[in-house]
């Protein structure tokens, strides 16, 4: 048996893991994704589970082909993969836009001769969820902490301006 002499990296040093690759008829796992056919719960068919390698729900599930002995799934391929990973992506950008606008809101607001803009940031933290009011003006920015269930409106940004909400404060 040889002994090799030269020097092992630290662990600190080591590389980070590979991503698994797995290329089989039911079970696709590359580039980040992974590709599962599954029954279908609803039919006697299949579906495809598309889940983004860290997630524990699948980004996408949809239904997929039978092969030609129209009792098993076709498999998957390198295409078919493809395809799922383009459309698996396009869902979660959606996903992450919808969460993008549930968490943030903004108006412009007319004070006088000058245009603000008034924006609400929330922070659904399990433990302290709040919300973050920020008011650009032209000489900056001011941030204030408020509730997370503090509802940003155009009427309400005015008030919030002219001082009458500012006692509802964090």
């Amino acid at each position: 048996m040889a002994v090799s002499s030269a020097p092992q990296p630290d662990e600190d040093e080591q590389a980070p893991p590979s991503r698994p690759v797995q290329h089989e008829a039911t079970l696709w796992q590359d580039d980040g994704w992974t590709a599962r056919i599954i029954k279908n719960e609803d039919d006697d068919g299949w579906a495809v589970e598309m889940t983004r390698e860290g997630e524990l729900e699948p980004a996408l599930v949809g239904p997929w082909t039978m092969g030609r002995d129209k009792k098993n799934p076709k498999p998957l391929d390198t295409h078919a993969f493809a395809v799922l990973v383009k459309a698996a992506n396009e869902v979660r950008a959606r996903h992450l836009q919808q969460l993008h606008a549930q968490l943030h809101r903004s108006v412009t607001v007319e004070t006088g001769d000058t245009r603000v803009r008034v924006d609400l940031d929330i922070e659904p933290d399990e433990d302290d969820p709040h919300a973050m009011l920020t008011v650009h003006h032209a000489s900056g920015a001011v941030r204030t902490r408020v509730e997370a269930s503090f509802k940003l409106t155009t009427e309400s940004a005015r008030r919030w301006l002219s001082g009458q909400l500012r006692s509802q404060a964090g």
